[in-house]
């Protein structure tokens, strides 16, 4: 295993100071490294989505002539295909720049399964980008010609390289920035407030990650049926236009979408098409810890969003924002006599109960079970 303090000095040395992405979980302890920055000459610019990371890259190169480091789960390099192809390839603008991807889902290895299909087909994809890539070693020495390979490659074609992460390659990193958040509800006790007030046909559509994970255990711990919740298990940032489609289809049923941060911030241009669609049965409820909890506890920038504002402003009918489980309460009993697309912002702390566990539901079965329970 490698320290990170190691990494980042070959990084410096190799004058790879700039990175941008989307947290994963495979490297979540450099992930936490960069956010600490720890007085580096490292730059960490949090992006919403992998695309922005990379026109972010293409932004810093063009300004310094430098070249910019991307990380992201490999489930965001099709995120990327977009701007690599059309921005950054040699028949474009041809930009140098190393891609960090980590490698969820790798073949022969126990993994979630929306991580399977691209754990599998991931390198015969960068192939077909004509991305040249190698795997990061665990050995620092080894880890040290790796980078530079990655950095040569990409000045030499003037596009990009990839370094691949396997998971367990970094040393555990205990990030100093503890986070100053003292809101009075973790993620699951308002999920469970809000459960317990819900219409008896009430449809809900959850976010990828620890939300869909309480939202399974709550069911399991009530004895309830999962019939009516769609757990969004992969797909982040798309669960609100699941919702929203839903919604326009079964213009009868109440629609409800458990929503996160970092996936609305990941797919915000959703806002718009919601407030535009006029469902007056969806409402939107995000529950915001202000960080990438299901990898690490990677701060978003969701401190600097108001997300209920933004709502208004692209058309929802209603938006507010509490922090308290008495509020909370409250605006769900106000929201009964309002119109929708509805937008609740939950300010809710970080963290999660250590013992939380995962749906034992396949995808195939939430899917066969909740459009039955949807169509009937």
């Amino acid at each position: 295993m490698i320290k990170c303090e190691k990494i980042a000095e070959i990084f410096s040395k190799n004058d790879l100071t700039f990175f941008s992405g989307v947290p994963d979980s495979t490297f979540k302890d450099w992930m936490k490294f960069l956010a600490d920055n720890n007085g580096t000459k490292l730059t960490n610019r949090i992006a919403v989505n992998e695309c922005e990371a990379t026109a972010l890259a293409a932004g810093y190169h063009l300004s310094t002539g430098n070249i910019g480091v991307i990380y992201m789960q490999n489930s965001g390099l099709g995120k990327t295909v977009n701007p690599l192809t059309s921005l950054m390839a040699k028949e474009v603008y041809s930009m140098p720049v190393v891609l960090m991807v980590g490698w969820r889902g790798e073949p022969e290895l126990k993994d979630e399964p929306q991580h399977k299909m691209m754990g599998r087909v991931m390198l015969s994809q960068l192939e077909t980008l004509e991305i040249p890539f190698q795997i990061l070693p665990d050995n620092i020495e080894q880890a040290q010609q790796t980078i530079e390979w990655a950095k040569t490659k990409a000045e030499k074609t003037q596009y990009a390289s990839a370094i691949i992460i396997k998971k367990g390659i970094f040393e555990k990193y205990e990030t100093q920035n503890i986070s100053k958040r003292k809101y009075e509800m973790t993620g699951e006790q308002a999920i469970h407030t809000i459960l317990g007030g819900l219409e008896k046909q009430a449809i809900i559509v959850s976010t990828t990650g620890k939300t869909s994970r309480e939202l399974f255990e709550y069911r399991k711990e009530k004895k309830q049926s999962h019939e009516k919740d769609f757990l969004t298990v992969g797909s982040m940032g798309c669960s609100a236009s699941i919702a929203n489609e839903i919604a326009l289809q079964k213009p009868s049923k109440p629609i409800y979408v458990f929503d996160g941060d970092g996936a609305a911030l990941m797919q915000m241009g959703a806002l718009a098409n919601i407030g535009s669609s006029k469902a007056e049965n969806l409402t939107h409820l995000i529950f915001d810890n202000g960080s990438y909890d299901s990898t690490g506890g990677q701060p978003t920038i969701s401190d600097n969003i108001d997300f209920s504002k933004i709502a208004l402003g692209c058309g929802y009918r209603f938006a507010s924002q509490v922090e308290t489980s008495q509020e909370l309460i409250q605006t769900m009993s106000i929201l009964k006599n309002e119109k929708g697309p509805k937008m609740v912002v939950v300010k809710v702390k970080k963290g999660s109960r250590q013992e939380l566990g995962r749906p034992t539901n396949t995808p195939l079965e939430n899917k066969r079970f909740f459009m039955e329970f949807l169509n009937k």
